[in-house]
């Protein structure tokens, strides 16, 4: 029963963010998605237009 003590205790000394400090997180991590999602979404485009090109070569 040592290791689910030592888990509690852990818990309890764990410094947490606060509200304010989370929703930073969180807006933080929705701006890197959106970012990436744009660039993944134009590599996309670019990719299905040069294979539709390439496709129309033969």
């Amino acid at each position: 029963m040592g290791f689910i003590k030592d888990i509690f205790k852990l818990l309890r000394n764990t410094t947490w963010p606060t509200r304010k400090e989370s929703w930073i997180d969180f807006r933080s991590i929705m701006e890197y998605t959106a970012f990436f999602v744009v660039i993944i979404y134009i590599f996309d485009q670019l990719i299905v237009s040069g294979l539709i090109r390439f496709i129309n070569i033969f």
